[in-house]
């Protein structure tokens, strides 16, 4: 009985930890999409889903100033391979950094790219305008400047 319940136990171990060893292989980005929408604010960046896509005015010389908390809210559009720009995007404002933890976020006329956690569905900005993580969030123009409401 109890060699029985070791090896159950042994098993299960196994399983977890080569389900664990699988996941963390598996990229989690690819090539993103970066195309324009017509939404309230008028024509914005936004994904290949049409997910608003904002800039935060903290970023500095190419470098995001968001990550831990500030990404769960505002998760990057990362990227693993060259990213496209389509529908009225300019591929020549397109451009990726590199991040603290390795990963590429695509950038827009030298701004890192994130979505906003309580945009639910397309064509949504209500991130617009917010001031979290000590600056503010801002959709972009098809030129790559940001859309100040106030």
């Amino acid at each position: 009985m109890k060699n029985s319940l070791l090896v159950g136990v042994t098993a299960v171990v196994v399983f977890v930890l080569v389900s664990a060893a699988i996941a963390a292989a598996k990229p989690t980005a690819r090539s993103a999409t970066v195309t324009i929408a017509r939404t309230g604010l008028g024509r914005i960046i936004v994904d290949g889903r049409g997910r608003s896509l904002y800039l935060f005015e903290k970023d500095m010389h190419g470098r995001s100033a968001c990550s831990g908390v500030c990404a769960a809210y505002w998760p990057p559009l990362l990227t693993n391979g060259k990213s496209i720009a389509i529908k009225g995007a300019k591929p020549s404002l397109l451009g990726s950094i590199r991040r603290a933890d390795g990963s590429r976020q695509v950038s827009y006329a030298g701004h890192p790219l994130y979505f906003f956690s309580g945009d639910t569905r397309r064509g949504q900005t209500n991130g617009e305008g917010l001031q979290d993580f000590g600056a503010g969030w801002y959709a972009l123009t098809p030129s790559g400047t940001k859309i100040d409401g106030d």
